[in-house]
């Protein structure tokens, strides 16, 4: 615990075989108190290897529901266990999470209720191996979604995040896409709800069994994300009404 604060750390799985031991080792237990791992039918044995290491809630999806349809059971579970403060860190372990320790403070401190681990402050992504073409799309993004947003955020596409139990029951996250668009329409719910987001410098790596999209969903979910930002902008200025952000 934090503060007499639970913390509960959610995994979202997809082919995280290879990787989640490398991830799970990193967890600090003597802060965090359950560890919930969703693996969204994946082809290899990632079930099987978060039983192994002792996940003691692991859950698969029988079918493929994506990225936001596994993110939506994550937090759902996390709720339900009672967690506090709830931090996401993907089992690919292209974030490290010694950082729980940092992110789990800002929120238990009452400084803020949501913090992003962010790859652009500092030299973390290109550091890290990010391709250029997506380091040069992210910083494009996230300048117009900073404009559309009325925001300062450094990016808006890490997947790095940890949130208040306040802040998941205040919004209806269940509303969001079932794609990587969740990412960023869970942003758009949250600034909507008048809640601030903080940022922590974050190392990243990006290697072969680190999960990744390819060119075409890239920009598919670049577009998608333009889309988000252009509705929200729209509907604070009351010129439509967005369901999502009711």
């Amino acid at each position: 615990m934090y503060n007499k604060l639970k913390v509960v750390v959610v995994m979202p799985a997809y082919k995280a075989a290879q990787t989640v031991e490398r991830t799970y080792r990193e967890i600090p237990f003597d802060l965090v108190d359950e560890v919930i791992l969703v693996d969204d039918a994946s082809p290899d044995e990632t079930t099987k290897m978060a039983q192994k290491l002792g996940i003691k809630h692991v859950i698969t999806h029988q079918q493929n529901r994506g990225y936001g349809g596994n993110q939506k059971t994550c937090y759902s579970k996390a709720l339900e266990l009672g967690g506090d403060i709830i931090i996401m860190v993907h089992p690919d372990y292209q974030y490290t999470p010694k950082l729980i320790r940092a992110m789990a403070s800002i929120i238990g401190e009452g400084l803020y209720p949501v913090v992003f681990g962010s790859r652009i402050l500092g030299k973390g992504a290109l550091k890290g191996g990010m391709p250029i073409y997506k380091y040069i799309a992210n910083r494009l993004l996230t300048f117009t979604q900073n404009l559309l947003m009325s925001q300062k955020l450094s990016e808006y596409h890490t997947g790095y995040r940890a949130y208040s139990a306040e802040v998941l029951r205040s919004i209806d996250f269940q509303k969001c896409n079932d794609d990587f668009i969740f990412d960023n329409e869970i942003i758009a719910q949250i600034f909507s709800k008048g809640f601030e987001i903080a940022e922590v410098t974050c190392p990243t790596k990006y290697f072969e069994d680190a999960s990744s999209i390819n060119f075409t969903r890239s920009s598919k979910y670049g577009l998608g994300v333009l889309g988000v930002s252009v509705r929200y902008f729209l509907s604070k200025a009351g010129i439509v009404k967005w369901s999502l952000l009711k």
